[in-house]
């Protein structure tokens, strides 16, 4: 019985005699067993495709000859896309911007701060100034309500603290209000003793600032307790207006730089991201303005306890 010979789309295919339907009546209903006789490729390892290296020709690791090269790519499957690759690009985003993020609240508040130490320095050494500004107290109350009124709007008023330019004016209108009560308040020390404050002042907060970016101890979840704390201080404060001894007022002082040292240090780890509390990159105003806040009250806590010690 010769065997059946048949080609399937120039595919050709040798099935044995004893598996043709077509002279084994019960071959019809079972599973033909097919071998293949040429598929496009003689030795196994080598693929199917229409442009497939054949042995004798060219082997594995050489380029096919019958290839275009400019062909266009065809798969299934197209391409990884670059931003699909997250653990790669989020991570050194995120780092990237968190740094730009922290250089822009510190030279924020560099500026301020020059600002501000700037009007100290007038009111302290030129005395003009400083006769002018004993006379006329009442610019300190103007200077107060136009820095509250600053300071309730960037604090309350989210988008306008994320808009520029008018986060920005915001903050200089708050500066220098704050600036003038400052040097308001050092006109009525001693030269010595406004320096001695000043040089102080810069030492702690140098000292916290560089301690809260190396720690690893999370200040942060200690904000709670430090609002507690200011409500007691605010307390403590008015007691000390009814009652005028020297060593409450001492105490009290001592409390107060205490707290914005604390404060200081919470709001400065804000800045990093990896805590259990952050400041999101688009609040780099309201983060200066913290760190603003906190390093003035704590130069005005220890102007007075260095002006109290002193006489």
């Amino acid at each position: 019985m010769a065997p059946y010979t048949k080609r399937i789309k120039d595919v050709k295919f040798v099935i044995p005699a004893d598996q043709d339907p077509a002279q084994n009546p019960r071959m019809e209903h079972a599973e033909m067993k097919i071998k293949p006789a040429h598929l496009g490729m003689v030795n196994p390892g080598y693929g199917s495709a229409p442009y497939a290296p054949t042995q004798g020709h060219y082997g594995q690791g050489f380029d096919n000859p019958n290839h275009d090269q400019n062909a266009p790519y065809q798969s299934d499957q197209p391409p990884p896309v670059f931003y699909e690759n997250t653990d790669f690009s989020s991570g050194l985003d995120d780092k990237t911007i968190r740094r730009a993020f922290i250089r822009k609240v510190f030279m924020v508040l560099t500026v301020q701060l020059l600002v501000t130490f700037a009007f100290v320095a007038v009111f302290t050494f030129v005395e003009e100034v400083k006769v002018y500004v004993m006379a006329n107290t009442w610019t300190y109350y103007v200077s107060y309500a136009v820095f509250f009124v600053s300071l309730i709007t960037l604090a309350c008023c989210g988008e306008l603290r994320r808009k520029h330019p008018w986060n920005l004016i915001a903050l200089s209108i708050l500066t220098l209000a704050m600036s003038y009560m400052v040097g308001m308040i050092a006109s009525f020390y001693d030269t010595d003793t406004v320096i001695m404050a000043v040089g102080i002042t810069a030492v702690v907060c140098f000292t916290v600032v560089i301690f809260s970016l190396q720690t690893k101890y999370d200040f942060t979840s200690c904000h709670g307790v430090l609002l507690v704390c200011t409500v007691v201080l605010i307390f403590f404060g008015i007691l000390c207006i009814v009652i005028r001894n020297k060593i409450v007022q001492l105490v009290y002082a001592s409390l107060g730089a205490l707290l914005f040292t604390c404060f200081l240090a919470v709001d400065t780890q804000l800045l990093l991201g990896n805590k259990e509390m952050a400041l999101s990159p688009e609040d780099y105003v309201f983060a200066a303005l913290n760190l603003y806040t906190d390093i003035i009250n704590i130069f005005l806590y220890i102007l007075a306890i260095v002006g109290r010690a002193r006489g």
